[in-house]
């Protein structure tokens, strides 16, 4: 294709680019050009994708009218490629933390995590109640030590729930693999310790929904596919896995999950359509889809999830919870699927901050053995009793990206920066980001460059035809890439890691809303084949890149709702190791908004008292 070569961007240096708030830099906007396809039409694109005769050519043209080839392949820029987004560790003297020791057993994480928490007085700001709380892992903690619920009662109305919700008129779509039998074991043996007073921490007995790209026995990892744990089987538990189960955590079983993540919707046509709790015709978002869905219906207080490109952070938002996904390399990503093992990391869905601080203490630290003792690098958990106390917070806030949103998304969103401006005396300093867009589509490249090479030790292409059609499209586009491609999307994310340095140099945390559009309708022509809906995707993705291709912290929390009562969230993206600030913030936001709060369409009360 040398004839038809498109110019490319020429970049000009790091230092030369303001990033003030008086920048003369263009905010370019996602430049999607595909429609949205389904049922026989997306089977037809792809029988043209895959043709020796149409497909090259057509693969071209997408690349060349979605701009890939203007920003990525034939650009120019100075910086050298940066091919791993690890940080060197930084101690950024966070305000009002509590430090981990690195010889601390997972159960004594969790206890140090539950020092860090408010009372129940100190909930709520100023004392407002909620109209709508969900069961917290402390209340699981106190209903069983009191004796009046116990883990095997838990264990028997998460069974029923499943089981509802799996048949009509629901087909929710929450997992794709569980056993009644094996719950039951572990919610006997957590009875047990809890009856003998011996109970090994507070996640005890509580359920824990794992995302079905992450081992755990004795389930097979199947990826959302219907093929891949047939070439890998799962032998052992992930690493975060087995901190959680050392906690006494009763592990239910894997959720659905978008077909090997390769997605923003969480529709599988192999396991059905993940459906949002706050509506079940709308779509959960993904590809952590069912991780996200069983927090906010209330089966889980915490689930774990992949973050790739904001598949915890997304659904997280789209399903009204609460998703952290910490620094590159902060929870070992042993017993992950290596589908894309620069960007991707392991993250948590909660029902609540403080669960997922928690979460957060029980799963994080490296393992001594992969790593010298002189670079271990430092966990610090917030105290957030003191939240209120934090001084001098400085939140960068670049305009025309966050504005770059619904109406209802950027009025929801500004309103609730306000109020925690107004609230805790925090500033907002104005500055540019460039060259966002650049940054999504260096992204893409990278995580598809990637994936397709993962697949590929795995014998993919025998299985090509098991594929949901959507995600076959999403390979064909993903094995088109060039190692030009590929180096030059690593010379963009060095560059992007310079950009955000200089913020971070003046700002605490970036702030913007979590997805540019609230949960859309899943359309019945897409249960089948999947769907191709790349505008819709880009809106969703669009403040999540950063945190996966630069490896960086960042959380969401609800804020509010749009016209439909679909949830909203703003999102903070933290420097390297500061996911304690994150916290801080994420909670003081959680406590303005908590009042507000509504219960999902779809809920189950796993501690009732019948």
């Amino acid at each position: 294709m040398g004839l038809f070569k498109s110019k490319g961007m020429v970049y000009r240096p790091v230092k030369d680019v303001n990033l003030g708030p008086d920048s003369s830099e263009f905010y370019l906007q996602a430049n999607v050009k595909a429609p949205r396809m389904t049922g026989i039409l997306v089977k037809i694109f792809t029988w043209f994708l895959e043709s020796p005769i149409f497909g090259a050519l057509l693969l071209y043209i997408l690349k060349g009218n979605n701009l890939i080839h203007k920003l990525v392949t034939n650009a120019e820029l100075e910086e050298s490629p940066l091919y791993v987004p690890l940080h060197h560790f930084e101690d950024h003297k966070e305000q009002e933390v509590k430090s981990l020791d690195s010889a601390l057993t997972p159960p004594e994480q969790v206890q140090l995590a539950i020092d860090c928490l408010p009372t129940s007085s100190e909930k709520a700001l100023n004392g407002t109640n909620s109209s709508f709380c969900r069961w917290t892992i402390m209340d699981y903690s106190r209903a069983y030590n009191s004796g009046d619920i116990t883990p095997r009662m838990v264990a028997e109305r998460f069974i029923a729930a499943v089981g509802e919700s799996s048949k009509l008129p629901l087909q929710m779509g929450f997992f794709i693999n569980y056993n009644a039998d094996e719950i039951l074991r572990q919610a006997n043996e957590s009875t047990l310790r809890y009856q003998k007073g011996e109970p090994i921490s507070v996640l005890d007995g509580v359920p824990v929904a794992i995302k079905d790209e992450i081992d755990c026995l004795p389930y097979p990892t199947t990826g959302g596919t219907k093929w891949l744990h047939k070439q890998r089987p799962c032998i052992d538990d992930a690493c975060c896995v087995k901190r959680l189960r050392l906690c006494g955590a009763i592990l239910v079983g894997k959720t659905n999950m978008h077909e090997l993540g390769a997605g923003t919707s969480g529709i599988n046509p192999h396991y059905g359509a993940t459906r949002n709790p706050y509506g079940i015709n709308k779509i959960a978002g993904g590809s952590s889809s069912g991780s996200a869905a069983v927090v906010s219906a209330g089966l889980c207080p915490i689930a774990l999830g992949v973050d790739g490109g904001g598949s915890v952070r997304m659904p997280a938002a789209l399903c009204g919870v609460v998703g952290l996904k910490p620094t590159f390399d902060r929870v070992p990503h042993s017993g992950v699927l290596p589908l894309n093992w620069t960007v991707g990391m392991v993250g948590i869905l909660a029902g609540t901050v403080e669960d997922a601080l928690i979460a957060y203490a029980a799963i994080s630290g490296e393992i001594p053995s992969h790593k010298p003792s002189s670079i271990l690098t430092k966990i610090n958990l917030p105290l957030l009793p003191l939240t209120r106390s934090i001084t001098d917070i400085k939140l960068a806030k670049y305009g025309k990206w966050f504005d770059d949103s619904s109406d209802d998304v950027r009025i929801c969103c500004s309103n609730a920066l306000s109020k925690l401006q107004d609230h805790y005396g925090w500033k907002t300093i104005e500055v540019t980001l460039p060259e966002i867009e650049m940054m999504r589509l260096a992204h893409y490249v990278t995580i598809g460059s990637e994936c397709s090479t993962a697949l590929d030790s795995f014998g993919e292409k025998k299985h090509f035809a098991e594929l949901g059609w959507d995600a076959r499209v999403a390979l064909n586009i993903y094995g088109s890439f060039s190692s030009k491609e590929y180096i030059k999307a690593q010379k963009i994310r060095n560059r992007q890691l310079q950009f955000h340095k200089k913020i971070f140099a003046e700002a605490d945390v970036i702030v913007s809303p979590t997805i540019g559009v609230t949960a859309y309708p899943i359309q019945d022509d897409a249960l089948k084949t999947g769907e191709l809906d790349y505008i819709n995707g880009a809106a969703l993705v669009r403040y999540s890149i950063s945190g996966n291709f630069l490896g960086l912290p960042a959380v969401t929390v609800a804020v509010g709702y749009d016209k439909l009562g679909l949830p909203i969230g703003l999102q903070f993206i933290g420097r390297p190791w500061a996911e304690a600030t994150l916290i801080h913030l994420a909670f003081a936001m959680q406590a303005i908004c908590l009042s507000e709060y509504r219960k999902p369409e779809i809920f189950y009360d796993m501690l009732r008292k019948d």
